[in-house]
């Protein structure tokens, strides 16, 4: 086997390699996933993730043949850190499928050391990753890596309510904020990928129970305003949040 970087003559096998790991791994309809494989895998999509300087893509090819891969994406550093040493990055783990036919043969493994040495090289210290609840895979798999389950969302998928887990592989902590004569606080290992700068999730307590809204890491500026398809927009700096993986727009 051999891992790479993928290329533009590797997005037809990425496109199948995640429809049919997504038709064994998840309870959804086959329509909810052929939206989802339009949206995220097609050709301007991939062709923009391939140009991406924060986006790493790689492919597992066996005789070849890509039968697996991994996506994920990297903040710019840190400028909240008052140790002017310390530039890390953020990081998170969005996507790491594995044709049905190839799985049990260590590819899975294999690939993720990989993918998490590459953003370890890029200078990731905090790594994320999301699955949803009822992929006892995919939460098991993340459990046996050692990362440590922080969370919880309740999403909208195909008009359905899911519950998607949130692992940590290293925590950096909630960094204090005042806003309004209140204090809340800014989650840096939970973000949301924007057009110039990642939001991060603003809890309104430091157990994180109650979400206050997003903190806009290109200006340092709350952003609360979010319409119904889940988009937000900084009024300070123009920076929008993008379409997550499971985004209701698109499902």
């Amino acid at each position: 086997m051999n891992i790479r970087t993928a290329i533009p003559a590797d997005t037809p096998a990425i496109r199948d390699v995640a429809r049919r790991s997504l038709q064994a791994s998840y309870t959804l309809s086959p329509q909810t996933i052929t939206t989802g494989i339009e949206e995220w895998y097609a050709e301007d999509q991939l062709e923009e993730s391939l140009e991406s300087d924060d986006r790493i893509l790689l492919v597992a090819v066996v005789d070849d043949q890509v039968v697996a891969f991994s996506e994920s994406t990297l903040t710019a550093g840190r400028p909240w850190v008052v140790d002017e040493s310390d530039h890390g990055r953020d990081a998170m783990l969005l996507w790491l499928h594995v044709d049905p036919d190839y799985r049990g043969e260590g590819i899975a493994s294999t690939l993720f050391d990989e993918t998490i040495g590459r953003l370890r090289d890029e200078g990731a210290m905090a790594i994320q990753g999301r699955v949803l609840a009822n992929n006892q895979d995919g939460t098991g798999f993340f459990e046996s890596k050692g990362f440590e389950r922080v969370g919880r969302t309740e999403i909208e998928i195909g008009g359905r309510n899911q519950i998607e887990y949130r692992y940590i592989a290293e925590q950096t902590g909630l960094e204090p904020l005042e806003s309004g004569g209140e204090t809340v606080y800014v989650d840096h290992d939970e973000s949301e990928r924007g057009s110039t700068a990642p939001f991060h999730i603003v809890y309104a307590d430091d157990n994180r129970e109650t979400r206050y809204g997003y903190y806009c890491d290109n200006c340092g500026e709350l952003a609360n305003a979010m319409d119904a398809m889940g988009r937000i927009e900084c009024d300070s700096c123009g920076n929008r949040r993008k379409p997550t993986r499971w985004d209701a727009a698109y499902m």
